[in-house]
Order: C-alpha cells, then sequence, then structure tokens
C-alpha cells in the first residue's frame, strides 16, 4: 500500500530558533527549508501529489504558490523542486475541491496536461467533478449527480486519448505520463460502472473521488462492487482517505495506494488529537504568541488586557514547559502558569483545553518517540504555537502513521 502526501508547500526552517522565536536572517525559504522527506528518516511517504488547483489557482482565486515558486516548479520539474529520492512518485490532479460549486470544471484537457508535462510528474489523474452525495440503492438519484459522473467519464476519454498522443510524441530521454482514471458515483453500482468504463478506455490504474463523507462501510461496499467487474491487474487509488484501521480491508479490495493530509492536518487543526502515537493521542498545550493571537491582540487594544500583563503571563508558561521538560519542575506548576496566561482571555473553552493537556505532561509523550524531531527539539514538539512547532508535529504524525502502515500484514 502506498501513501502519497498531497502538497500545500508545507516546510520547516532547520535553523529556526525556538527560544527567541524567530527566523535567522540568512534563511531563504526555498533554498533552505525543508519538506517532510527531508526532515524525518525513513520517508514518511511514498510519494507526492500535487494538485493545479494549489499551484495554479482555480476559479477561487490565485493558489498557495508565489508567482517565483510557480514559475521554478515549472523550470525544474516537480522531482528537482520537491528533492524527491529516487525511489519517491510524483501524481498530478485537478484538485476538484476547488471548483466544487462550479456547473463544470474550469480547466481544459489541453491545459491539465500541460501542467503534468510542463511540470513531469510520473502520474496525473484526469479531470474530474466531486460527486457529494450517496444513495446505496440508486433509488433517489439527483439529476446533478448524474451529470457530474458523466462530464467526468467524458473529460476522461478525451484526458487518456491525449496522454497518448503526448507520449508518442516525447524525444528520447522523456519520461511519459502514466495517466490515472478519475472516477466518480454516488452508490456502489455507478462507482462499478464508472471503473467499468475507465477501463474501456485503456486506464490500468484508478482513482476513486468523493469517498472522503462516506463511512468504511459504505466505502467497502462499493470496492466490493467494482472488483466485479475489475480486470486482472487494474490497480486502485484511494482519494482522501486514511483510516489506517480499515486498510487491510481496502487492500483485499485491490486498492494499492491512498492520499491524506489527515494525519498532518491534525497537528494543529484538531481540538484534541493534536499529537500521534502507535497508542493514541495527546492534545497539544497551547501558548499563543502574544502578537500573533487575533484574540488577544483585539482584548489588548480594547484595554481589556495589559499588554505587560500578557507578556509576563507568556514567558512565564513558556519558561516552566521548559523547566518541567528538564525536570525542575512539577505538572502543577506548569498549569498554574498555562492557566493563569489562558485565563485572561476569558475563554472558557480555552481553560478546558488547558486541562485536556495535564494528560500531556504528565505521560511526557515526546520522550518515548523515536522520531528524529522529538529527539531534537523535545517538549517544544507538543507546544502548539507557530507554525514552525505545529507543522513539525505534523511531519511526526506523518511518522507515526508510517510506522503503523508499515506493520500491517501487506507492508
Amino acid at each position: 500500500m502506498k501513501f502519497y502526501f498531497p502538497d500545500s508547500q508545507d516546510q520547516v526552517s532547520p535553523t529556526y530558533d525556538f527560544i527567541n522565536d524567530e527566523y535567522s536572517p540568512y534563511r531563504v525559504r526555498q533554498r533552505d527549508d525543508l519538506y517532510a522527506h527531508q526532515a524525518v528518516t525513513p520517508s514518511p511517504y511514498d510519494g507526492i501529489l500535487v494538485s493545479k488547483a494549489i499551484v495554479d489557482g482555480s476559479v477561487k482565486g490565485a493558489g498557495k504558490y508565489s508567482a517565483p515558486q510557480r514559475e521554478r516548479l515549472y523550470r525544474l520539474g516537480v522531482r528537482e523542486f520537491f528533492r524527491l529520492p529516487v525511489e519517491m512518485r510524483s501524481l498530478g490532479d485537478c484538485g476538484a475541491f476547488n471548483y466544487i460549486n462550479e456547473e463544470y470544471p474550469p480547466y481544459s484537457v489541453e491545459q491539465v496536461l500541460d501542467f503534468y508535462y510542463g511540470c513531469r510528474f510520473d502520474a496525473g489523474i484526469s479531470i474530474d467533478h466531486v460527486i457529494f452525495g450517496y444513495d446505496p440503492n440508486d433509488v433517489n438519484v439527483d439529476p446533478a449527480w448524474v451529470m457530474r459522473r458523466e462530464i467526468s467519464l467524458k473529460l476522461a476519454e478525451e484526458f487518456i486519448a491525449e496522454v497518448r498522443s503526448r507520449n508518442a510524441r516525447l524525444r528520447t530521454g522523456e519520461v511519459a505520463l502514466e495517466p490515472v482514471g478519475a472516477a466518480q458515483g454516488w452508490s456502489p453500482s455507478s462507482y462499478a460502472d464508472s471503473v467499468a468504463r475507465l477501463q474501456r478506455m485503456g486506464y490500468r490504474r484508478v482513482a476513486l473521488g468523493g469517498m472522503v463523507p462516506l463511512k468504511t462501510h459504505e466505502i467497502v461496499a462499493c470496492l466490493e462492487e467494482i472488483g466485479r467487474m475489475r480486470a486482472d491487474g487494474l490497480e486502485l487509488h484511494l482519494l482522501g482517505i486514511t483510516r489506517i484501521d480499515s486498510m487491510e480491508e481496502f487492500a483485499k479490495h485491490n486498492v494499492s495506494s491512498f492520499d491524506s493530509t489527515s494525519a498532518f492536518r491534525q497537528a494543529f487543526m484538531d481540538e484534541r488529537s493534536n499529537y500521534h502515537t502507535a497508542d493514541g493521542a495527546y492534545t497539544a498545550v497551547r501558548v499563543p504568541q502574544v502578537d500573533g493571537n487575533p484574540t488577544l491582540k483585539r482584548l489588548i487594544l480594547a484595554g481589556v488586557v495589559s499588554q505587560a500583563d500578557a507578556i509576563k503571563a507568556e514567558r512565564q508558561s513558556m519558561r516552566q514547559l521548559r523547566r518541567f521538560d528538564q525536570r525542575e519542575v512539577g505538572v502543577d506548576e506548569v498549569m498554574d502558569a498555562l492557566r493563569a496566561y489562558q485565563g485572561l482571555l476569558g475563554d472558557e473553552k480555552k481553560l478546558k483545553q488547558v486541562d485536556r493537556c495535564e494528560r500531556t505532561l504528565i505521560d511526557r509523550p515526546w520522550e518515548r518517540c523515536p522520531c528524529a524531531l522529538c529527539r531534537e527539539h523535545q517538549i517544544e514538539m507538543v507546544i502548539f504555537r507557530g507554525s514552525e512547532r505545529n507543522k513539525r508535529r505534523g511531519f511526526h504524525n506523518l511518522t507515526v502513521l508510517e510506522a503503523r502502515m508499515r506493520k500491517l500484514p501487506f507492508s
């Protein structure tokens, strides 16, 4: 089972100063900052997935790449831009979630293939239109679902024909693009029919989209139906699905790869499960930066909170956490400092979050983690504060996912 990590230009600076919370004045992000596959060993994924919408933008506006970054990606190609090791694969897609509210995808087949070939991807997924609806018995099928599935299949047919044409025109030494057909559906039978039609077009690899909202048993039902008409050798990819506890079951139904940002994003998007371990997850210790927290800044500007008191409480929280890491103070002293700081905000919800992180401090999970990031940064890894800590914690979570995958029988 191969894991692809969707790119969103997530990097960390190896020279970041955690004590003073500042970058080196000599830092050049694209030159110096590290991707997850550079920051941890072994690499926590088998490949990266890059969306056209992230790079070139879509109807929602500009992508996450600056103009110089975009030009550099096209000039160097995806492998050199991301400094990918030889064994790591690259997969391109359109980023269908970015135009989900549109009646028709905003890209042409030619534009998408210009992106795939221009960036020199190993494989690229055909243009699809996400269907967010599930009717297992095909009783109340929305006409819009039918239209979106037909749009996806029509574009897939145009896509593979153009890929064949372009691959045939490649010069010696240029790498051919592997076409991956995108299958959409709203039920086991509609997904299976999409896969069958993509097979007839000539696809040997199919990406199943729109399944993120489905329950695991619903995904399995679709995979079982697909299996009844799947040709030998056809590989299946799950778009946006992790569900590590179900991967063995998915693999039995010929799923060979998946992609997801879930483990990474939980590091800073989840209310509770921020720091993952082999046995569960812990809540990160929130210590917001006075000059970077919008709520606190508003309270200070309104005269409700003294800036001097906030800075003092922030520094005391960080000081006590680091002293705790060195076993100079106990949990109670740290919790008192954290409650005092969060108490300035007058937010009961934030105070409850402080209470939840007490277990994190008592168990000290960073001390048992074998990953290089935890060994180097220790307690900083469980502090919810700024992108450098939060992204490192996300990279750590990816290492946990990789280790759990490695222990599964199919690994």
